[in-house]
């Protein structure tokens, strides 16, 4: 009898880890399907730069012609709210003849912070100022290089594989909205549109929004072809007092220097942090579309 209870216990043990491993199998696969993979053409592209593969999603508008020149939008965050970009791009005829690319952060390792943090800024996101032990560069963001790959890797992909026009927009929210901010303050030449979604500025007592103060303070703004230089930045109304703090500092060192941008920023009432970018995507493309025509 004992051994029988023996081999019961046994082949339940053997259930349950079996079952604990294909639910834990089934997590991670779900998981991979809805961040790491697009219903459009997904592309890996080896980054010498970055030292590892990075994949994009490429939408491609449905009248596709590969003799046709198309404006080009580069968002972060790969899939999140990817269909409302969808969405959105398939309704507005300003936007049939642009092409869509979004960079999934990496899948098995979390680079997020890595890739979008300034590196003027801790990748470990605190909201308290910066303590003197801490100014350990490995401790920063390396947006920069992560600016540096889509400059000098994924750009010169795309132009070799599609006809681009010098209509480009960079999108970005959250902690990808500092990132746009960084690049509009480092290259702003590199696109003529960008769009900074809830921009989480507010990193080591304001430290983003400090840097394009100072950015906006010193610079003359050029772009290709005399396209104008244009800004759109919005927050939820129901955000964090600290995000709203920040779009404010960021929407008064607009008012006093931006003279020389096309920008325009919105509070959207009631929306929370996660429910803005949702409704922010028209409204930055209708005032993109207004600000070039």
């Amino acid at each position: 009898m004992f051994t029988l209870l023996k081999k019961l216990n046994r082949t339940v043990i053997i259930i349950l880890l079996s079952t604990a491993a294909l639910i834990a199998c089934a997590i991670v696969t779900y998981k991979y399907n809805t961040h790491y993979i697009s219903n459009f053409k997904d592309v890996t592209i080896y980054s010498q730069i970055l030292d590892e593969n990075r994949k994009v999603f490429i939408r491609l508008p449905s009248n596709f012609e590969p003799n046709k020149r198309y404006s080009l939008i580069i968002r972060t965050d790969g899939n999140f709210n990817l269909t409302q970009w969808d969405s959105v791009l398939a309704e507005l005829p300003a936007q049939q003849d642009t092409i869509l690319v979004s960079i999934p952060n990496q899948f098995w390792t979390f680079t997020r912070n890595r890739d979008l943090v300034p590196p003027y800024a801790r990748q470990d996101v605190n909201t308290q100022p910066r303590p003197a032990s801490e100014n350990a560069t490995e401790l920063f963001g390396k947006a920069d290089q992560f600016l540096a790959f889509i400059e000098n890797e994924l750009l010169p992909y795309l132009e070799s594989h599609y006809k681009l026009d010098n209509n480009r927009i960079l999108s970005g929210y959250s902690a990808g909205g500092s990132f746009v901010l960084y690049t509009m303050s480092t290259k702003p030449w590199l696109f003529n549109g960008y769009f900074a979604f809830s921009p989480a500025a507010w990193y080591d007592d304001m430290t983003v929004v400090k840097e394009f103060e100072q950015f906006l303070s010193q610079r003359s703004f050029t772009t290709k072809d005399n396209i104008p230089l244009s800004l759109y930045i919005t927050v939820g109304g129901a955000e964090h007092p600290l995000m709203l703090s920040a779009f404010a500092g960021l929407n008064n060192s607009l008012k006093i220097h931006a003279n020389d941008i096309i920008w325009n920023s919105r509070i959207n009432e009631g929306l929370e942090h996660s429910e803005n970018p949702m409704v922010s995507v028209k409204q930055a493309l209708d005032f993109y579309n207004s600000s070039i025509n």
